[in-house]
């Protein structure tokens, strides 16, 4: 089986000898794939009405458990953007009836950030979709490889996380 990738190796391998191109075996695939997820995962939060970062902080959200509820700060770390970003996307969410924000019982200054039912309503079809098509990709990997492949991806992205 070849795929895109192949013939680039092969391309360069002829142009650069010099040059070690094996990290492109790896790391061209995973680039290769990323775009084909992107736009698939673009296309099912479409289909339920969400931009890709809404479905990220409503993700957040809905995976703290009931109440559904977190600190703008604690959903700014989560989703690595800054606090006026977070604060603009909370403000659209909430104009969508998608979160509500409310005192933080805990802190008379703070504010915690709720996933309204509408929120978790379309969250959940967003990530249910989201898994059939991704299922699909890998219906020709077994459970096996999968755990492998996810095991050998965790151990060069980890670090990357630190």
């Amino acid at each position: 089986m070849r795929d895109e990738v192949d013939g680039l190796i092969e391309a360069w391998r002829a142009e650069r000898p010099d040059l070690d191109i094996e990290p492109l075996q790896v790391l061209s695939r995973v680039s290769r794939l990323a775009r084909h997820l992107d736009r698939a995962r673009r296309a099912v939060f479409t289909e339920h009405d969400l931009e890709p970062w809404e479905f990220d902080v409503l993700a957040e959200l809905r995976r703290s458990g009931p109440p559904y509820e977190l600190s703008p700060g604690r959903l700014l770390r989560a989703t690595l953007v800054t606090s006026g970003t977070m604060t603009n996307r909370i403000d659209r969410l909430a104009d969508a009836g998608l979160v509500r924000r409310g005192p933080d019982p805990a802190d008379k200054r703070g504010v915690l950030v709720r996933l309204t039912p509408e929120g978790r309503e379309r969250v959940d079809g967003a990530l249910a979709a989201l898994l059939s098509y991704e299922e699909s990709l890998l219906a020709g990997v077994s459970r096996r490889d999968r755990q492998s492949l996810a095991a050998l991806l965790r151990s060069v992205l980890s670090p990357l996380d630190e």
